[in-house]
């Protein structure tokens, strides 16, 4: 008899569970073709405008440098601040760190940009293939950090379910 009520009430603590769960939401197999293709394309920009440089050898080298730098730091930013989204888990000396980082990236590859000898349109060029390439970073971080949140979800819930098909099978 008790063992019958403890199983009754583990039923309905996992029917509870069931019911309050949302449905898993999943970005479009369009919406993640599209910021993969957005990000391809800024990165073909990006190197493009790199390796048709005009200039010195070490211009061009500081210069992919600092894109890949700055590429880099992108997605440790965009990890940091979905990592502490809710509730701190780093240090505030590694939040300095992330946050530097980016920082430092971004100056230095400007500073780089600015004090280039180069044409103006060709800077521009640069310069907005180079906002393309961390703006896309930032949503590619997001998306594929999304896509992993859900399948994460989607595994607990069948986790889950499974749990109650086990439980009901016992009852019988």
């Amino acid at each position: 008899m008790f063992n019958n009520r403890l199983k009754e009430d583990n039923m309905q603590q996992i029917s509870a569970i069931s019911a309050t769960i949302a449905p898993v939401q999943r970005d479009t197999k369009a919406w993640q073709l599209q910021v993969w293709i957005s990000f391809g394309i800024a990165a073909f920009l990006c190197g493009t405008g790199l390796a048709y440089l005009p200039g010195q050898d070490l211009d061009r080298a500081f210069m992919v440098m600092g894109y890949i730098f700055c590429l880099s730091t992108a997605f440790f930013l965009a990890k940091f601040v979905r990592d502490n989204q809710h509730k701190r888990v780093d240090t505030p000396m590694w939040r300095t760190v992330v946050y530097s980082a980016f920082g430092i990236a971004i100056s230095l590859t400007a500073w780089g940009l600015w004090r280039m000898n180069l044409n103006e349109t060709y800077k521009a060029f640069l310069l907005v293939s180079w906002l393309y390439l961390i703006t896309t970073t930032f949503t590619l971080a997001k998306t594929l950090r999304d896509r992993h949140e859900a399948d994460l979800t989607d595994a607990r819930l069948a986790a889950r379910l499974e749990a109650r098909r086990e439980l009901a099978a016992e009852q019988k």
